[in-house]
């Protein structure tokens, strides 16, 4: 059978069955949405408080680095895990499970006494939290069909982090008490179990496959190939468009403003820690317009350019990061405020990638393997790029300035990223369309309604 690559997207926004819209879409982002604040904040919170907790139990940098380093890395084994207690006990339980086991590990946190319990506890909150995100990915998936979980992702992820900028401020304002840093974690853990019970009272799962239009009208028993196995979770390797993702999320460079933006700031530009922080409200507002502008723009490259529109907006919103970082941390200016700009169309092609790489990821999976790739995606190989990149640039920092480090990841690699990214030009629409027709198969050969 010859393909016809022009025919591949029309293929998969139009199935046998009549489209409809899954109910409760809009519900279930708006919860996952919140659900995800809560938790975001929740991991995050030890480091955010970190200067508090180090006065109260006489600690120092490298123990802020050791809970950094371990609360990342356990998800890589943690991820996949609660995706697939997820296909035992159903994704909305899994949710339920991560909100209540992190938020009582918060709060165990608040009631540490030494550094060694507060690791322990930090970890094992890390650990539970990081199940919210894939199993979040996946049931947007099925909430939205592929012309619209781009903007889907940008609704989610955007507004995720705006309200989360404000969020952990605001529980920092209880270092202004007494040991107000365990108030804060024990705060934070309340709110996290609370949020459980929106989910287990709001989120309505629609079902693997509920937003595939062959699929729309089946049953869910009818939607689904056989369990999903260790074998068919390793085969996602095979295919070419994951594969080229994963080594993408490997290149992603851009992760590292995060982690020395401040630092080069201030050693590098001569910034005071304060003023320098300056530049984070115009970076988070940056990746607001990135995130939800990203997922409307996605939606017309798609009509203009259907197999091809997203890849080369992924594409581009590397080469603008690269553009923009190497105006930012190349050239010298003495002005924060302009500064400021530099940081906000960074924050901004930054936010522009999750409404373009997880719907990619998404349209060449099945839908019973989407939690598990998403899991690979975001706590595998994102661990291990964050990993690489704050391990390796630290040490490199040392002896070639933060400068240089910030030249080769935030500009020639970012290049190098889209460099990469245009093998997806080619085997992209040829994944996409193996989904279809397996989809499509599956409706040929599910029994009559």
């Amino acid at each position: 059978m010859t393909l016809n690559p022009s025919s591949m997207v029309t293929d998969q926004n139009e199935g046998t069955a009549e489209a409809r819209h899954v109910p409760h879409r809009w519900r279930n982002l708006a919860v996952l949405t919140g659900v995800t604040v809560v938790d975001n904040t929740e991991s995050g919170l030890s480091t955010t408080l970190f200067p508090t907790i180090a006065a109260a139990l006489k600690l120092q940098s490298s123990h802020l680095g050791l809970m950094a380093a371990l609360g990342k890395l356990v998800a890589v084994p943690a991820g996949p895990a609660w995706m697939w207690l997820a296909s035992r006990i159903g994704r909305r339980n899994a949710l339920v499970a991560t909100t209540f086991v992190g938020g009582g590990f918060g709060i165990a946190a608040g009631f540490a006494h030494d550094f060694v319990q507060l690791l322990i506890f930090n970890t094992l909150m890390s650990a539970a939290i990081i199940g919210g995100s894939p199993i979040a990915n996946a049931i947007i998936a099925d909430s939205f069909d592929d012309k619209q979980r781009g903007k889907a992702a940008g609704y989610f992820y955007g507004f995720m982090s705006l309200i989360s900028s404000f969020v952990g401020p605001l529980i920092a304002l209880f270092t202004g008490l007494s040991d107000g840093w365990r108030y804060g974690m024990w705060t934070i853990g309340g709110i996290c179990i609370a949020a459980g019970f929106a989910v287990a009272a709001l989120l309505k799962d629609p079902g693997v496959g509920a937003s595939e239009k062959q699929l729309a009208d089946l049953a869910e028993r009818d939607r689904l190939a056989p369990k999903v196995t260790v074998r068919s979770v390793l085969s996602l390797f095979k295919i070419p468009t994951f594969s080229v993702m994963m080594i993408s999320r490997l290149l992603s460079g851009h992760l590292l403003i995060a982690i020395f933006g401040i630092q080069f700031l201030v050693t590098e530009r001569g910034f005071t820690n304060v003023v320098a922080a300056i530049v984070l409200v115009p970076f988070g507002l940056g990746y607001f317009a990135g995130t939800v502008g990203g997922g409307w723009l996605i939606g017309l490259l798609d009509r203009v350019l259907p197999h091809n529109g997203r890849i080369a907006y992924l594409q581009g919103a590397q080469i603008m990061f690269a553009a923009v970082a190497f105006l930012a941390t190349q050239l010298r200016y003495d002005s924060i405020a302009l500064y400021g700009i530099l940081w906000a169309l960074m924050g901004f092609a930054q936010g522009a990638n999750p409404p373009a790489n997880r719907p990619i990821v998404a349209a060449v999976i099945l839908p019973e393997l989407r939690g598990q790739a998403f899991a690979i995606f975001l706590t595998v190989f994102e661990t291990i790029g964050w990993a690489v990149f704050s391990l390796g640039a630290g040490a490199l920092a040392a002896s070639l300035g933060i400068q240089t480090v910030f030249l080769w990841t935030l500009v020639i690699l970012m290049l190098v990223n889209a460099l990469v990214l245009s093998v997806l030009h080619r085997c992209y629409p040829r994944d996409v369309h193996r989904v279809v027709n397996e989809l499509e198969r599956r409706r040929a050969e599910a029994p009559a309604n």
